[in-house]
């Protein structure tokens, strides 16, 4: 099958009023990765973690698409995944701080999660032909579900990647692979680091590809929904690229970028365009948010530590 290349490159003049969930979800993302920076400046987490921090719009964009009969795999830099699927942070921060109450009893941390069908991992490029794998089992006994893969830019110098989309396309599975194109690999601009583009990649195996620029939600579900009923009815694998920003470091304080490249991602950030255009809905919800976070974080840290015992 000859893949359909297409780009909403029109970079969002101004931004549609989001839905009161929406946005609370994304300003739970964002304060909850804003406290995980906080705790281990004050020495309270231990180990490393990749926060999602401007990149949260695109699970949240995404779990709208998405039911829970579909499976959600997810990568390193996962918290906001696994927010916009459970809405679950006292869980995920229990997990992160080996506190009672943790979704993998303290096992797993920050990149290793596993509830119901969501798994995260914080191998590059593993879950694609796992992905792949339940694309296919799903096909067969549960029809119109899909697997959805969270992978990044840097994500493609991994072959595995291209072993997944080699069976996928010739297996017909219903695979949507979610690419947060941010522009940087770690510490490598991905100009330096991969050649030619991602779509032709996917192109190169036949498979579907489709890129945006917007950070506006409604807009990005509303291409995006009738490209994955396709995936569901036809069993067509999807490449889902989204031209996006890391607002963040690669970890804790890694980050190697100049002031002038942080200014304009900061430009790109959806937090302050929404604070700007839709001042009121956006401060009663960032204030909620804040303190729920901050409220979690207190009664987290309050628990016993997660024990072997509810394995």
């Amino acid at each position: 099958m000859m893949s359909t290349l297409t780009t909403d490159s029109v970079t969002d003049a101004g931004l549609s009023p989001l839905a009161d969930d929406d946005l609370r979800l994304m300003l739970m993302i964002r304060h909850f990765e804003r406290k995980l920076l906080s705790l281990f400046e004050l020495g309270e987490l231990n180990g490393t973690t990749h926060t999602s921090l401007g990149q949260e719009y695109i699970p949240v964009a995404m779990s709208a698409l998405l039911d829970m009969r579909d499976f959600v795999f997810s990568n390193h830099r996962g918290h906001g995944h696994y927010l916009a699927r459970h809405r679950d942070p006292c869980g995920l921060l229990a997990e992160i701080m080996g506190r009672d109450g943790a979704v993998c009893n303290g096992v797993g941390g920050s990149q290793h999660i596993f509830r119901d069908r969501y798994l995260s991992t914080g191998v590059q490029g593993e879950s694609l032909p796992v992905a792949t794998g339940v694309a296919l089992a799903l096909k067969r006994s549960e029809p119109g579900q899909l697997a959805c893969a969270y992978i990044g830019d840097g994500t493609w110098g991994e072959g595995s990647v291209y072993e997944a989309l080699n069976m996928a396309e010739l297996w017909g599975a219903p695979l949507a692979i979610v690419v947060e194109n941010n522009g940087i690999a770690q510490s490598t601009p991905t100009t330096k680091e991969l050649a030619g583009t991602i779509a032709g990649r996917a192109k190169a195996f036949g498979v579907s590809h489709y890129r945006t620029e917007s950070t506006d939600i409604n807009r990005i579900r509303a291409h995006l929904a009738p490209l994955l009923d396709r995936v569901r009815s036809r069993g067509e694998p999807l490449v889902i690229e989204f031209a996006t920003y890391r607002l963040g470091p690669h970890s804790k304080g890694d980050d190697s970028r100049s002031p002038e490249q942080m200014r304009r991602v900061a430009e790109h950030d959806w937090y302050t365009r929404y604070a700007a255009e839709y001042p009121a809905q956006f401060a009663a919800h960032d204030g909620e948010m804040h303190a729920l976070i901050d409220e979690t974080a207190t009664e987290v840290a309050a628990r016993p530590d997660s024990t072997w015992d509810n394995l």
